[in-house]
């Protein structure tokens, strides 16, 4: 399906075309690029100027650069702008600008590509829905997202971050949405920010980028609401357990495996189910049904679609690994991201896992980066979470982690490492038949290498007699 022409891409940028093309996706990455794709050159580590030709041969339609690249013909499908990044933008801001529908925007301490990925499966039901395929939240990603939106999506869902204050509000400006949701403030990078007061104000910011008429809604729960509220003077809608949340969570209900809930949107009364467990979930459920409310979409139908939603990986997927001997192992892969409040929430789900067998539950634990001056009584705060009395034992890796290390009982304690690939020739010890396994940590902990591990851990060969 067409996404741009050559005149209309031209027209957006402010760019000028060598020949005539039409594209039907845009891409930066020349590894996962597709024929049609428009390839964006943008400078990062590496200078995507240099692998134009690549992309080229690729089957890119055409490319969008601030030059003729070396190598490349002069009569090369090329889309030439000032400077690559603004020009994304403004291709964004016309793909924003001719789409009929409505646009979503959501961001948050803790839960943004989940919930992303909820909204995605329940108003997918009801239109045609888009949203990236990744965690695209940052100043290239929310352009790109948008630039590859179709004309005639019907809902379009897009998730915005940050690390440093004074990021949310012009990618939120630039996205402009219909409704905007704050799944919760949490301290994370804290070492960008004073407090978590300051984090609120942030995360309000996206409320900025909100429509004529646009509806704000977020967590009633938490103690910075005063600040949320502050953000926007139009409608909103909470949601939460509070009771003057609008949407209420009134139960919740975690078993080993799913999450039950009942919720009342305004003054209706809805049960669902998630196909995974996590109280977080359900409190991010809530929140995606008063966004339905506000779309005017069916939250009925919303209600009961939620079954179709399963966590990403990388953030609380759950598979099970085969090993060559004895009973699988259940993996909780939520290696992406980590923060007081996640970890509290991760750690409730494995303590409601139920093991295969003799097996325990194991947690293996990932520094909490980004979290400022107070970082180790952070860490070592966590061995009061109430969920460490039902895991049989508690792996640490990384130097932030040691504060927690030193004071768990020492029934518990496992194995500490200084880094995650230290771990790795560790990790068949550490687990075993039956076992459930959280691993949770920041990205840059790099626990993922232990999830990578375990996993090929049941890929090893059985060894017959035969």
């Amino acid at each position: 399906m067409r996404l741009w022409t050559s005149d209309e891409a031209a027209q957006a940028t402010g760019g000028r075309v060598t020949q005539a093309f039409e594209i039907t996706g845009v891409s930066i990455d020349t590894r996962t690029i597709q024929p049609g794709d428009l390839f964006v050159a943008l400078k990062d580590i590496r200078d995507g100027h240099d692998f134009v030709g690549q992309a080229l041969e690729k089957g890119a339609a055409a490319a969008l650069v601030s030059r003729i690249p070396e190598g490349v013909a002069e009569d090369a499908p090329l889309l030439i702008v000032d400077d690559v990044l603004p020009a994304l933008e403004r291709l964004g801001a016309a793909a924003r600008a001719r789409v009929e529908g409505k646009v979503i925007g959501v961001t948050g301490s803790v839960g943004k590509t989940s919930t992303k990925e909820m909204l995605r499966a329940i108003l997918s039901e009801q239109g045609k829905t888009h949203a990236a395929e990744a965690s695209y939240n940052n100043h290239w990603g929310v352009p790109l997202t948008l630039a590859r939106m179709p004309k005639d999506t019907d809902f379009a869902v897009i998730e915005i971050g940050m690390n440093h204050p004074g990021e949310i509000a012009p990618l939120a400006e630039l996205a402009r949405p219909d409704v905007a949701m704050i799944t919760t403030v949490a301290p994370a990078h804290m070492a960008a920010f004073e407090s978590l007061e300051g984090i609120a104000r942030e995360k309000a910011d996206i409320f900025k980028g909100l429509v004529p008429g646009g509806v704000a809604v977020f967590n009633g729960d938490l103690d910075v609401n005063d600040i949320l509220a502050g953000g926007w003077d139009g409608d909103t809608i909470r949601f939460g357990e509070d009771e003057t949340c609008a949407a209420r969570l009134m139960s919740v209900e975690l078993e080993d495996g799913s999450t039950r809930g009942v919720a009342v949107i305004d003054t209706d009364h809805v049960d669902f189910t998630l196909s995974t467990a996590g109280r977080h979930f359900a409190a991010n459920a809530v929140g995606c049904l008063a966004v339905a409310y506000a779309l005017g979409a069916d939250v009925a139908k919303a209600a009961r679609d939620l079954t179709l939603w399963a966590p990403p990986e990388g953030r609380g997927a759950r598979e099970t690994v085969s090993l060559p001997v004895g009973a699988p192992v259940e993996l909780i892969d939520d290696a992406f991201n980590a923060n007081p409040t996640s970890m509290a929430a991760a750690l409730e789900v494995l303590a409601k896992a139920q093991p295969h067998d003799t097996g325990r539950r194991i947690a293996i634990l990932g520094d909490m980066l980004e979290l400022g001056e107070k970082e180790n009584a952070i860490h070592e705060g966590l061995a009061a979470l109430p969920w460490f009395a039902t895991v049989d034992a508690v792996h640490c890796v990384g130097p932030l982690m040691r504060s927690l290390y030193d004071v768990l009982p020492e029934g518990r304690r496992g194995e500490w490492f200084d880094t995650a690939k230290e771990a790795v020739p560790a990790l068949s010890a550490l687990i075993g038949p039956g076992d459930v396994v959280l691993v949770k940590g920041s990205k840059g902990s790099k626990v993922s290498l232990l999830v990578d591990a375990l996993r090929e851990l049941g890929q090893v060969p059985q060894h017959s007699d035969e």
